[in-house]
């Protein structure tokens, strides 16, 4: 069976434009291909690694100051027996220590209290 949960993060050094807020524009696209980019890895990295499947991002959000982009994906893993166990709080830990303590995702920075994973 396959499962999903949502990934949420606030990137503080990418300006949002109106034209992430559509998610056939070259801007949304572009910016999804980046973000998957630096995401994958550290997902395929973590406890799910072997079951994970990929994520997709469904939105960009402004947040308090244009200068920061609110992130939303839904991100997919295989849910067999033989798969590792998706735990929340687990990769919540494990994408908090691989992103620096939530303040860099490659060349992005990341609002520290921004991440939330739910399953």
């Amino acid at each position: 069976a396959e499962r999903n949960f949502t990934l949420n993060f606030t990137i503080t050094n990418l300006q949002f434009t109106a034209d992430m807020a559509t998610p056939n524009s070259k801007k949304f696209k572009s910016t999804e291909k980046v973000i998957s980019y630096y995401v994958d890895p550290l997902l395929q990295k973590s406890s799910i690694g072997p079951a994970y499947i990929g994520c997709k991002v469904i939105a960009f959000r402004s947040k308090k100051t244009r200068d920061e982009t609110g992130v939303d994906a839904v991100c997919s893993y295989r849910d067999e027996p033989s798969a590792p166990k998706f735990n929340r709080e687990t990769i919540y830990h494990e994408l908090s220590n691989m992103t620096n303590d939530i303040t860099k995702l490659g060349h992005y920075s990341l609002d520290s209290q921004s991440l939330h994973i739910d399953g």
